[in-house]
């Protein structure tokens, strides 16, 4: 029990640590740019449907808790917070914009809820990797199946609250998407733990 508790209180360097270093005198700058190039790969990741069954196939939580696997919990977090203020802001960075509306009137749609569930996923996400997590296969997995029930839970609260819990929900916001999400789990069990394995990798 105490070793299991020391490690959630042990912080590791994220994969972007290892990749990108932090420079003296660079952190801000360097946060600010990698916050702006994570929202573009979200704003991308919402535009783009991959044709998959039951329903096609989009890479929004992937690239939210990779985000949030990646960068840590506070750049992650400051990141979808970004991405949300775009959004409020009148950008078409969500899903379906501008064709399906814009800006706060969007954001309170049946979509409210799933947005700020990837506020909770990614944060929840990047601090599972500061202990580790993101470096083996069925840890990734395990943080990741968190992040997604942290997005699917406000997703289908907000969904129930807003057309009642008399319609069907769980039809509407999860059980199609479910094949999908497992996929996208796997695709980030076997990246996340290989790039770490790379980027430790001893020169000989």
């Amino acid at each position: 029990m105490s070793t299991s508790m020391s490690s959630l209180n042990t912080t590791h360097p994220t994969l972007l640590d290892k990749l990108i270093p932090v420079r003296e005198g660079g952190k801000l700058l360097r946060s600010i740019l990698l916050a702006l190039s994570g929202t573009l790969a979200l704003t991308i990741s919402a535009k783009i449907q991959i044709p998959f069954y039951p329903v096609p196939l989009t890479m929004t939580t992937f690239v939210v808790l990779s985000l949030g696997m990646a960068f840590g919990w506070r750049l992650a977090g400051a990141t979808l917070i970004l991405y949300l203020l775009e959004g409020a802001g009148g950008l078409p960075v969500f899903a379906g914009t501008p064709e399906k509306g814009i800006g706060l009137a969007y954001m309170m749609g049946g979509t409210g809820g799933y947005l700020i569930g990837f506020v909770l996923a990614a944060v929840t996400c990047g601090w599972l990797a500061e202990r580790g997590w993101d470096r083996g296969v069925i840890s990734t997995i395990c943080a990741m199946l968190i992040g997604n029930a942290l997005i699917y839970i406000p997703g289908l609260l907000w969904l129930g609250a807003l057309y009642g819990w008399d319609k069907p929900i769980l039809e509407w916001g999860l059980t199609p998407f479910i094949l999908g999400d497992l996929t996208k789990v796997a695709l980030a069990a076997a990246v996340l733990p290989l790039t770490w394995k790379f980027v430790t990798r001893k020169k000989p």
